[in-house]
C-alpha cells in the first residue's frame, strides 16, 4: 500500500475508481509547475455518488460504533505509514512548509482517533414521565447521506474533521474538495478504500463546483450538506438549502481581532500573534486580521513585532528552513496587495514587507513578503475585509469599552484572541456582551484542539467541528412516547 499521484485523478463512487475523461490540473503555488491532475466530474457524478451512499447507508447505520471504528482505526494505521508521503504532498499541492504539513497530517491522525472513541459515546436519554405506565427516550440516531466540502487552506484536516465525525456518527457521506488542492484528499480518501470500508459508504467526486454543489442541495436524499469556505458561497448554499429544507452546517470568513492591553506579557504576546497570524502564510480562517494595542505600549509592541516578523524565514515549503511559503494563487497575491496599497493611500505605513517577493528563487511562483501595517484605521478595506495572506496590521484603542465596540463591528464573529492579566477585564470580555465570537483565546492563540467545537458566529457561520459536538452534528433526535 502506497501512494501514487498519477493515481490521483479518478472518482471513487461505489467502492470503485470511475474514470471521467476531462481532467484539470493542479499547479504548484511555490513554481507554478503542474503537481498532477484531477477528474472534472459534474451533476453526473454527483448522482451516482449521492444513489450508492443512499443504497449503503441502511447498513452502516446499523453497524455498532465498534464494527464501524475498526474501518476508522484501520485508516488511521495506513495514514501513519504514509505520514511523509502525504506531508510532501501537501507542501507541493498547497505550499505550506513541510513542518506544518506534517503537523497538519499528524492533526488527522488525532482527529480519527478522537472520533472514533467518541462514536462509542454517542447518549439517548431517558425522560421522566408525566403518566404512570409510561416511559420517554430521545434517541440520537445517523443522520443520513451527507455532503461534504472541503477548502484548500487546510486540505487534509477538514477532511479528516468531516469525514471522520460523520462516518463515525454513522452516516455515508460524498466528498468533494478544493479545486486547488485535491491531490491530497484524494490520497487520503485511498487509504480509506484500502480499509476495506463497504461499497458505496464513502464516495468522492472532484470538477465543476457549482455542478456538484448545485446537486448535492437538490437532491434530497442529501440530507445535510458540512461547507468550509467564503461566506458569499455559504449564503448560496443557504439559499438552496431553503427549498427543501436541508441541514447545513457552515465554517465561512472571519475577521478575528487580537486585543493587547498594558497589563499583558508582551514578549509572550508577540511570539504568539506572530505564530498566528503568519501561520499558513496567512491562510487561516481563524487568524488574526486586526491587532488592537493599547495606546500605552503601542511603540513598544509594535518594535517587538516588526523585530520577530523579520525573522520569519520565506522559502520554498519543501524546504526545511521555511517558515512560511507561497499564497495559494495569483489572485490571492493580487488580493493581499492590493489591501495593503489601498491601506497606503489611505494614510497606512507599511513597516516592513509589503510586496511581491521576486528574487530567483520565488519568481514563478506567489510570494509575499511578511509585512506589518501601521496607522491603520477601522474605514480602511484592510480592517474590513478578510486578508487571507501574510499582512499584520496594527490599530491603537485607549480604552477597554472602546475597543468592544469596535471589535464587534463587523459582521463575522469565528475567532478573538485576549492578552490581559486582568482577571475581572478577562470575565467582562468573555461575557455575553462581550466580545462577539464563536471561539475565544486568552493569553493564547491556539483553537484548534480535537476535543473542543470550533465555529463562529454571526456570518462565520453556523454548526460546530470537533468535540463532541462536530459528532452530534450528524445526528439527528428520535423522541419516543412508551405507554404500557
Amino acid at each position: 500500500m502506497g501512494i501514487d499521484i498519477k493515481t490521483l485523478n479518478t472518482l471513487w463512487i461505489n467502492g470503485e475508481k470511475l474514470e471521467v475523461e476531462a481532467k484539470r490540473s493542479v499547479k504548484n503555488p511555490a513554481n507554478g509547475e503542474k503537481v498532477g491532475e484531477f477528474s472534472d466530474g459534474g451533476r453526473k457524478e454527483t448522482s451516482l455518488a449521492i444513489e450508492a451512499a443512499s443504497v449503503a447507508f441502511p447498513q452502516w447505520a446499523k453497524l455498532t460504533a465498534e464494527a464501524r471504528n475498526e474501518y476508522l482505526l484501520k485508516w488511521s494505521e495506513n495514514i501513519e505509514k504514509n505520514k511523509e508521503k502525504l506531508a510532501l504532498l501537501l507542501t507541493t499541492e498547497q505550499g505550506k512548509s513541510i513542518n506544518e504539513a506534517r503537523g497538519e497530517i499528524e492533526g488527522c491522525r488525532k482527529l480519527l482517533q478522537w472520533f472514533t472513541e467518541e462514536g462509542r459515546r454517542i447518549y439517548g436519554e431517558i425522560i421522566p414521565a408525566s403518566n404512570p405506565n409510561q416511559k420517554l427516550f430521545v434517541y440520537k440516531e445517523p443522520l443520513g447521506v451527507v455532503g461534504l466540502i472541503t477548502p484548500m487552506n487546510f486540505p487534509a484536516a477538514t477532511v479528516m474533521r468531516k469525514v471522520g465525525s460523520s462516518l463515525a456518527a454513522g452516516c455515508t457521506i460524498i466528498l468533494k474538495p478544493s479545486g486547488q488542492t485535491p491531490l491530497i484528499a484524494s490520497a487520503l480518501f485511498e487509504l480509506l478504500i484500502d480499509t476495506g470500508i463497504p461499497k458505496g459508504v464513502a464516495n468522492f467526486v472532484t470538477g465543476n463546483s457549482n455542478e456538484i454543489g448545485t446537486e448535492l442541495m437538490e437532491d434530497s436524499r442529501v440530507r445535510k450538506v458540512s461547507f468550509t469556505g467564503s461566506t458569499i458561497i455559504g449564503k448560496k448554499l443557504m439559499d438552496q438549502a431553503s427549498r427543501n429544507v436541508k441541514q447545513l452546517s457552515l465554517e465561512l470568513g472571519g475577521n478575528s481581532p487580537a486585543i493587547i492591553f498594558p497589563d499583558a506579557d508582551l514578549d509572550k504576546a508577540v511570539e504568539l500573534v506572530v505564530a498566528n497570524k503568519f501561520e499558513n502564510c496567512g491562510q487561516v480562517c481563524n487568524g488574526i486580521n486586526l491587532i488592537y494595542v493599547h495606546k500605552d505600549i503601542l511603540e513598544e509592541f509594535t518594535e517587538k513585532l516588526v523585530e520577530k516578523v523579520s525573522t520569519i524565514r520565506v522559502n520554498v515549503g519543501t524546504e526545511e528552513d521555511c517558515d512560511i511559503g507561497p499564497l495559494i494563487d495569483r489572485g490571492a497575491l493580487d488580493k493581499v496587495h492590493a489591501l495593503v496599497v489601498d491601506a497606503q493611500e489611505m494614510g497606512a505605513e507599511v513597516l516592513i514587507g509589503g510586496k511581491q517577493l521576486i528574487d530567483e528563487q520565488f519568481k514563478n511562483g506567489n510570494f509575499y513578503a511578511p509585512t506589518i501595517v501601521t496607522s491603520v484605521t477601522n474605514e480602511m478595506k484592510i480592517s474590513q475585509e478578510e486578508i487571507f495572506g501574510p499582512v499584520a496590521t496594527i490599530l491603537s484603542f485607549t480604552d477597554e469599552e472602546e475597543v468592544i465596540k469596535v471589535a464587534n463591528a463587523t459582521p463575522y464573529g469565528l475567532a478573538a484572541y485576549i492578552f490581559t492579566n486582568d482577571l475581572a477585564r478577562i470575565n467582562r470580555l468573555i461575557a455575553v456582551d462581550g466580545i462577539e465570537a464563536g471561539n475565544i483565546a486568552v493569553n493564547g492563540t491556539s483553537l484548534a484542539y480535537v476535543q473542543a467545537p470550533f465555529g463562529g458566529v454571526k456570518e462565520s457561520g453556523m454548526g460546530r467541528e470537533g468535540g463532541k459536538q462536530g459528532l452530534e452534528e450528524y445526528c439527528e433526535l428520535k423522541y419516543v412516547v412508551l405507554n404500557y
